[in-house]
């Protein structure tokens, strides 16, 4: 494991909020912010109304800002998010996870919780200098992130799809070739 569990989960939860904008748009519905929910579960308060979804949707592009900067530039939207939240650290340990960090008390609303934790994340991506497992996606038509937790560095795609696509295309292109 490169991160600890708690950083690992909520890099893949900011990661999927940031490829849910991404074209279909997977975050429009209550049931779409159930999905999330259910696929990351955050603890605390949920309102689940159209304020919280509204408030998600509308964090995504600071997300991806945040997780795509540069290692300087990612201090720099690390900071500015610490600074305007309510923090109240506290270690917790709850539904079968061991100790970690919540930095903003649970009954602060999920978008910031969301982002308060992203942040708290991403301050393991730049203590370990790990900012390049972060990436836009290798296939040439799509914009979705790429998380890249393997041992050998060697996920390039945001998924299965954009993988098969292109070897799908580097098959055809060699066989072409060799025709």
């Amino acid at each position: 494991m490169l991160f600890t569990h708690d950083t690992e989960e909520t890099l893949r939860a900011a990661v999927w909020l940031v490829n849910s904008a991404e074209a279909p748009d997977t975050l429009e519905s209550r049931d779409d912010e159930e999905m999330f929910l259910k696929a990351f579960p955050y603890n605390g308060r949920l309102d689940r109304d159209a304020a919280e979804l509204a408030a998600l949707r509308a964090l995504r592009p600071r997300l991806r800002a945040m997780l795509l900067a540069p290692r300087d530039d990612m201090a720099a939207h690390i900071n500015a998010a610490l600074a305007e939240s309510a923090l109240a650290p506290q270690l917790v340990r709850h539904a079968g996870t061991d100790w970690h960090l919540h930095a903003v008390d649970d009954e602060r609303p999920l978008a910031e919780r969301v982002l308060i934790e992203t942040t708290m994340a991403l301050i393991d991506v730049i203590r370990a200098d790990e900012g390049s497992r972060i990436s836009v996606c290798a296939d040439g038509d799509c914009e979705s992130l790429a998380l890249d937790l393997s041992r050998n560095r060697s996920k390039r795609y945001c998924s299965t799809t954009c993988a098969n696509r292109n070897a799908v295309a580097a098959y055809r292109a060699r066989r072409a070739a060799d025709a």
